[in-house]
């Protein structure tokens, strides 16, 4: 369970991501990555981000190219939050699957 302190980081963290994530592709047409959940460590060292990339197809393709630029990421979160945090966290990804599971499910129920 987290605390108030961790959801209130969590929250920032993933509300700068998703910009960051928003700016860099802009530029490639028909992609479009969403940061939907974030959480951080008690000590506020790691954050673990899950992504939900449309389209899915592509996720891994794409969740490798984001864990090469991981050290740019972090800098460019650096830089919009170094006012509010005194450490960046180390930056975790992970793509959340969860509307293509819901997606499935609702297939299954269909037939």
């Amino acid at each position: 369970m987290q605390e108030t302190r961790q959801n209130k980081i969590a929250r920032l963290l993933q509300k700068e991501l998703s910009i960051i994530f928003q700016e860099q592709t802009r530029a490639m047409k028909g992609v479009m990555v969403s940061v939907t959940r974030t959480r951080i460590s008690p000590d506020l060292s790691i954050c673990t981000a899950y992504l939900s990339i449309f389209p899915s197809e592509r996720g891994e393709e794409l969740l490798a190219n984001i864990e090469h630029n991981n050290q740019q990421i972090r800098y460019n979160l650096g830089q919009r939050v170094r006012h509010q945090l005194r450490i960046i966290p180390e930056l975790r990804f992970f793509i959340d699957d969860s509307l293509d599971y819901i997606e499935h499910i609702d297939e299954l129920l269909k037939k």
